[in-house]
């Protein structure tokens, strides 16, 4: 049983015919695609400084957008100016946080939360709810993190970054690092992606996704070892490893993993953790 990371938060652990159904369903879903740019890296310290939402569907195409400059009362840092062309003036001029996530909350609610990346425009959006006292949460199988998608899908290109995606595609989006254009970029993306999966049969995406490398720390958890005690068992079977650039995270195959968990656990034994 090997997780899937749904904008890098490791989703219940999928095998690779529930990571199939689990993508299949998306080209008829409701994305709600979000990015947002920020005073800095980790809420709840740093602040979101500009948010924008786009609904719609591939059928559709779509139906809503919104963008905010979010006056969080907050100075905006020189490097954020620089990656942005944000600054503290634009920001002060923007409109009240409060009244920004208020009218956010019912889109955000709604469709397939869809992000590059995900997980960072998530915490920061359960941040800032959790300043006003509220919680957000979305359930797994409606988050949708088209990085993680990417890497299964477009493995043959050299970086997976939204600016070089939309260079290599040739989006017309406008600047990078602002919040519309980043949505707008991730939208088209989102298309494209969910468009190739429906035109692909299952057993290609099978043999695609059974290729994917997955971090080490993430399937120590499905298979609930710990990370030293599972790789000494993967390596003692030859299991094909990679070592990530930084040489701090060790990444082995979906396949690989997927045939130890099921030699580990024999499937009369094994719990159906994805129900």
């Amino acid at each position: 049983m090997v997780p899937v990371s749904v904008g890098g938060i490791a989703q219940s652990a999928l095998f690779t015919d529930q990571l199939l159904a689990y993508y299949r369903q998306l080209p008829k879903a409701m994305l709600t695609v979000v990015d947002v740019e920020t005073t800095g890296s980790r809420p709840p310290e740093a602040r979101v400084i500009e948010i924008a939402v786009v609904q719609g569907s591939l059928e559709q195409g779509i139906t809503h957008e919104a963008t905010f400059l979010v006056n969080a009362q907050v100075r905006v840092p020189a490097t954020i100016t620089r990656l942005t062309g944000i600054t503290t003036a634009m920001v002060e001029q923007g409109t009240a946080a409060d009244s920004v996530w208020q009218a956010l909350r019912s889109p955000l609610d709604q469709g397939v939360l869809t992000g590059h990346n995900l997980a960072f425009d998530y915490s920061f959006i359960q941040a800032e709810y959790q300043r006003l006292g509220q919680g957000f949460k979305r359930p797994a199988a409606q988050q949708f993190c088209t990085v993680i998608l990417s890497r299964l899908l477009l493995a043959d290109l050299p970086s997976r970054s939204l600016p070089q995606l939309v260079q290599h595609f040739g989006f017309d989006v406008g600047r990078s690092h602002r919040a519309m254009a980043d949505t707008k970029a991730c939208w088209l993306l989102a298309n494209l992606l969910l468009e190739r999966l429906a035109n692909t049969s299952d057993e290609t995406l099978r043999q695609q996704f059974e290729e994917q490398w997955v971090p080490l720390r993430e399937a120590a958890k499905a298979f609930g070892h710990p990370r030293l005690e599972l790789q000494q068992k993967l390596d003692a079977q030859g299991c094909e490893r990679r070592t990530s650039r930084r040489g701090n995270r060790h990444l082995y195959r979906r396949r690989d993993l997927e045939a130890l968990y099921h030699e580990l656990h024999p499937p009369q034994l094994s719990l159906n953790l994805g129900d």
